[in-house]
């Protein structure tokens, strides 16, 4: 149950960083940094939910299932 917490957490700092990144890049000046900054931060915690996501599946927290029949 744990590790479904920590996949729903990271998608919602995904989220975050895209909303901030998009704030940004409308309202601040063309010399701020801030906009790069948020959507380096989005990539990371993307690549780290990438990891956690394979990490659970091979530890054997996360189990596939059949989608049909």
């Amino acid at each position: 149950m744990l590790i479904k917490f920590v996949i729903l957490a990271l998608l919602a700092a995904i989220i975050a960083a895209l909303i901030f990144g998009g704030v940004y890049l409308v309202k601040d000046p063309s010399t701020s940094r801030r906009t790069a900054r948020a959507l380096s931060w989005r990539v990371g915690l993307q690549v780290l939910l990438i990891l956690v996501l394979v990490l659970a599946f091979f530890m054997g927290w996360l189990q596939p299932h059949g989608v049909g029949g």
